[in-house]
């Protein structure tokens, strides 16, 4: 029997590949001849670039400025003339020195950088999977990373960050890269906050970088000045992109790759299976294991089990979701096309050892999925016989 596992990760315990690895020691555990295929899976946020590893994509390293300008080491995928960017790497609030918040200074120039290292590697495809950025600065980093200059009143460069735009007088962009005209690029995004305002990149998402109240008025102020003087630059284009969703992503990421990159916006799960080519993959399985670390309502608004899930129905095969925890009801479960949800805390109610231990409970799940899939009585953690 195939069975195909293509998860997300579980934030904060294990990589969509650990997943991938503790499920399948312990369904073949329980039945050795299972053939199990792994395909790492996301949506377009944080694991998006394991996804990319995991369907055959090469590891780049490069030396960037991190999200507070101290040099750090990120990677982007490339395969052929495609390469896959998670921001997050270079420009996330993962990466933070000792993890503080600059809400007001952090800036996306590393994610410049590993765009331009991209090109320089010949790519002419780039997927730039956005999400845990953490500045708010519309992507200025970005556009400097790629050659673009900033100045103030005094011609200077300004300094990075959001609130900085607040002086921004002029944009030069005679220097931006000029291979960015022959390059296609895909925002693959969630999101789809405009870039200013009450559902803004700053109202809505400054708080969990560090944005006071009073900063976050700060910031959408700095980041209208930052449109006014790019449409001086680039036109009208500059204001429709400000209106867009998507623009508000990741800082405002999604801002710069709109109006200069001009990007199409995608749902990352789509992108994710697309360049994983899950599809084709799927073919021949009479499983599919799909999950994230919380299956909840959140879950069934586009997120990786849903795509995946959509995938195996497509093709008839049955799919069930693992998780750390779960507050879907029976009926949402059966609606999202699960036989069934799997979840640690079905297994052990402590939900620090579900994080802790989540490797050795993964195992765990394994094997009564293997028992249930033998035809064995034992119900699964969810109460619902799944097959």
């Amino acid at each position: 029997m195939r069975i195909v596992i293509a998860p997300d990760k579980f934030k904060g315990s294990l990589s969509a590949s650990e997943v991938i690895e503790h499920l399948t020691i312990g369904l073949l555990a329980t039945d050795p001849v299972f053939d199990i295929r792994g395909v790492p899976a996301a949506d377009g946020g944080e694991g998006t670039l394991e996804a990319a590893i995991g369907s055959g994509f090469t590891r780049r390293t490069v030396r960037v400025a991190g999200p507070t300008g101290h040099p750090l080491d990120a990677d982007f995928a490339l395969r052929g003339d495609e390469a896959v960017i998670e921001m997050a790497l270079a420009s996330g609030l993962a990466v933070l020195p000792d993890g503080v918040k600059d809400g007001r200074g952090a800036t996306s120039l590393g994610t410049g950088h590993l765009i331009r290292a991209a090109l320089d590697a010949g790519a002419r495809t780039i997927v730039l999977g956005v999400g845990g950025s953490a500045g708010t600065d519309g992507g200025a980093g970005i556009i400097k990373g790629l050659g673009g200059r900033l100045l103030d009143a005094n011609g200077e460069e300004l300094p990075d960050g959001g609130v900085a735009l607040a002086r921004l007088d002029s944009i030069d962009l005679s220097r931006l890269d000029v291979r960015l005209g022959q390059t296609r690029f895909i925002l693959a995004s969630d999101v789809d906050n405009c870039l200013l305002g009450a559902q803004g990149a700053a109202a809505v998402f400054g708080p969990q970088k560090g944005l006071t109240p009073d900063g976050v008025a700060e910031v959408d102020n700095a980041l209208a000045q930052f449109v006014a003087i790019l449409a001086h630059e680039i036109g009208d284009k500059a204001v429709d992109a400000a209106t867009a969703p998507g623009s508000g992503a990741a800082g405002g990421v999604g801002y710069a790759a709109l109006a200069i990159l001009e990007a199409e916006l995608c749902r990352g799960i789509d992108i994710v299976l697309e360049f994983t080519s899950l599809a084709a993959r799927l073919e021949g399985a009479a499983l599919v294991i799909t999950g994230e670390g919380s299956l909840d309502e959140q879950s069934l608004g586009g997120k990786t089990p849903m795509g995946v899930a959509d995938a195996a129905r497509a093709l008839g095969i049955p799919i069930v979701a693992v998780c750390g925890r779960t507050t879907l009801t029976d009926a949402q479960i059966s609606t999202a096309g699960f036989q069934t949800v799997y979840s640690l805390t079905g297994i052990e109610d402590d939900i620090a050892k579900c994080i802790n231990h989540a490797g050795t409970l993964m195992e765990k799940l394994g094997a009564i999925i293997a028992n249930d899939l033998a035809g064995h009585e034992k119900l699964s953690p969810s109460g619902r016989a799944p097959f």
